[in-house]
């Protein structure tokens, strides 16, 4: 993979990523391949939740309590997980993160962790797909998993929730240079591929 340089301008690599796409875009498959190449952890809010809430840390009994009373994680226990995952030894060097800020208030709180560990994002990595086939991606996925959460109507309500808080956050890197877009539509080979051309065009 071409190696492009951070975005404060030094000749290091990019490895400080974001990578931004509605469900069922696939952004999981792809933050893995990409952090394979580039030899850093791949970050999803999933994993985080699930590691702290089966290893019953402070931050996961804190946020169990609220998932068991079926209400929303407040973003300060969401944030202080993040903060605590990208302190640990492994992404000192970089990461991608996946899932991770999805609001305009996520994203103040990412800038002020960065900052306290003064590595400056370098990149947001942005799938785009057509509404219409992510929708088909879904509920076939869903069929076949036996998912009964995966109904048509479920899936177009959680692309106008991804829709609406992404889109800020968006403008937001745009305003900053960051952004890559990149067509989610093609196999999955292709998008690596094309993901790999947008980290060289810097």
């Amino acid at each position: 993979m071409t190696t492009p340089t951070a975005s404060n301008g030094s000749t290091a690599p990019a490895r400080r990523l974001l990578i931004v796409g509605p469900p069922g875009a696939g952004k999981g498959t792809q933050a893995v391949r990409v952090a394979e190449e580039l030899s850093i952890p791949a970050i999803s809010t999933g994993d985080i939740f699930r590691a702290n809430v089966s290893g019953q840390t402070e931050l996961g009994v804190l946020a169990k309590s609220y998932m068991d009373k079926g209400e929303y994680v407040p973003d300060s226990v969401t944030n202080d997980m993040v903060r605590s995952r990208l302190a640990e030894a492994d992404a000192q060097d970089g990461f991608l993160l996946d899932g991770y800020p999805r609001t305009l208030d996520q994203v103040e709180a990412l800038d002020g962790m960065l900052a306290e560990l003064g590595t400056p994002l370098d990149l947001v990595l942005l799938l785009v797909v057509e509404q219409e086939e992510v929708v088909q991606r879904l509920v076939a996925r869903g069929a076949e998993q036996g998912r009964s959460d995966d109904t048509e109507e479920t899936i177009r309500r959680r692309l106008e929730v991804y829709a609406e808080q992404t889109a800020p956050l968006i403008d937001v890197y745009e305003q900053r240079g960051l952004v890559r877009r990149v067509d989610g539509m093609a196999s999955i080979d292709e998008v690596t591929a094309a993901l790999r051309e947008a980290l060289g065009a810097r």
